[in-house]
């Protein structure tokens, strides 16, 4: 009894709790966070060139002389020693001037910003990935609510017709016709649950978790024009915030450096530089040991590297103009998508008012239909159609509903706008009545008033 009570205040899940578990968990988003992290490590290694540098190295030896020396008319000499030797060696080394190595950390930081932009990019594409998802599995219930109540309808019309075929009201046609219809709106079923089950699928792979249950859009859901409502502002606002673009930017920037990088290869280099040396061993013919010190400056400059450094130049100047031509057609596409997707949400909104009224007005031919069924003036054939055409209205609304939110979410996406605010906005007009699962809807619901079509016409005594 406490674990049914648990269940039956289990909560489902809004949109903006699935959004913070996709941007925890997302794996995309996870490895640009790597990458950021290492691309910024990346700065310290170039910028440690410039520190001071240190280094110690000693050495341990065991040496044997054997010496073996004669003369003519002398008797030779030999000798045989052993004995262990030391040294100690320390160097250090500071740049005092390296072009190379200061734009090289120039290069690090455009990248870092370049990179951070493109992390952007990534968590906002996680954003709208995660929302699109969200609603494609409202979208896949709506539309499978849709196809069962057309299944349960024309399964009711079967019934009828074949009872009326029984007592000889009808001909076999007619149950023919209905028959065919009822399999085509099983198979219509069928397919809609399969798509709410890949949608869930969907889902988990972009959270990494399941959920038992997610809530469902109000039929509230105010469906107006975007803000700002012109078409050139949301231009602007996606060429100052569109984060891919700005990216390209950046990459620009890094091109730029690392010509500057090449350049220096005609630049001196001076370093100052200090060394220790010791050494000693315990040679019996040596009593003292050796030591020395040196402190200085050094300079080089390359004067012909066989055109090392000018084929650099030129071949950073060329990765230059390919980056800018990559910024330029970044640019193009963000307006291009920008116009496309305002335009789009234009039209969603009359299309969500023309997608309503195709409702009602598939309903009144429904009934009107049924009317003349009863009055022998309309078939079976006219009914089944009236039927279908209302089912695919419904189906049709709940597209453009989504369809309005989702291209609303991307428009701003592609103006760099979207973020946990712009998630917590839509997540307003969710609700937890009537929660959405993988489990099929109850039999019975809003469309049963459409599923009487009425009785035949009796014949004559």
């Amino acid at each position: 009894m406490v674990a049914a009570m648990l269940a039956g205040q289990a909560q489902a899940a809004d949109l903006l709790a699935i959004t913070r578990d996709a941007l925890d968990n997302n794996s995309e988003l996870a490895a640009a966070r790597a990458t950021t992290n290492s691309v910024e490590e990346g700065r310290d290694v170039e910028r440690a060139d410039l520190l001071p540098q240190v280094n110690a190295s000693g050495e341990v030896a065991y040496n044997h002389i054997f010496e073996s020396q004669s003369q003519a008319g002398f008797s030779g000499t030999a000798g045989d020693d052993s004995y262990a030797s030391y040294g100690l060696n320390l160097q250090a080394t500071q740049a005092l001037y390296d072009a190379i190595n200061s734009r090289e950390v120039g290069v690090a930081e455009r990248q870092i910003d370049q990179q951070t932009y493109v992390q952007a990019s990534t968590e906002q594409q996680v954003l709208i990935d995660t929302s699109s998802a969200y609603f494609d599995i409202l979208r896949a219930y709506d539309i499978l609510e849709a196809r069962l109540a057309q299944e349960r309808a024309i399964g009711r019309q079967l019934e009828q017709a074949q009872e009326q075929f029984d007592v000889g009201l009808i001909a076999i046609t007619e149950v023919e016709e209905a028959r065919a219809s009822f399999d085509q709106s099983r198979a219509d079923r069928i397919a809609a649950e399969s798509d709410l089950q890949v949608a869930f699928e969907a889902l988990e792979r972009l959270t990494g978790k399941q959920y038992d249950s997610i809530e469902r859009l109000q039929d509230d859901l105010p469906i107006a024009l975007p803000e700002p409502a012109s078409r050139e502002a949301w231009i602007d606002l996606a060429l100052e915030n569109n984060p891919a673009v700005l990216a390209q930017q950046a990459g620009v920037e890094v091109a730029r450096q690392q010509v500057d990088v090449a350049r220096a290869g005609h630049l001196p280099q001076v370093n100052a530089f200090a060394n220790y040396a010791y050494s000693d061993s315990d040679n019996d013919a040596v009593t003292n040991y050796d030591s020395n010190g040196q402190i200085g400056v050094n300079a080089t400059l390359p004067i012909y590297t066989g055109g090392r450094t000018s084929a650099s130049i030129r071949q950073s100047t060329y990765a230059l103009e390919s980056t800018q031509y990559d910024f330029e057609s970044q640019r193009r596409e963000a307006i291009l998508q920008v116009r496309s997707l305002y335009t789009q949400v234009s039209n969603d909104v009359s299309t969500v008012a023309a997608r309503q009224q195709a409702i009602v007005s598939n309903q009144s031919a429904l009934d009107a239909t049924r009317a003349g069924y009863e009055v022998g003036t309309r078939n079976i054939v006219d009914v089944l159609n009236a039927e279908q055409n209302l089912y695919n209205a419904i189906a049709d609304y709940a597209d453009a509903r989504y369809d309005y939110v989702v291209d609303l979410l991307s428009l701003r996406r592609q103006s760099g706008l979207l973020d946990e605010e712009a998630i917590a906005q839509v997540n307003r007009f969710l609700t937890g009545e009537g929660q959405v699962n993988f489990t099929l809807p109850e039999q019975g619901d809003v469309y049963d008033t459409s599923m009487d079509i009425g009785e035949r016409p009796q014949l004559e005594q």
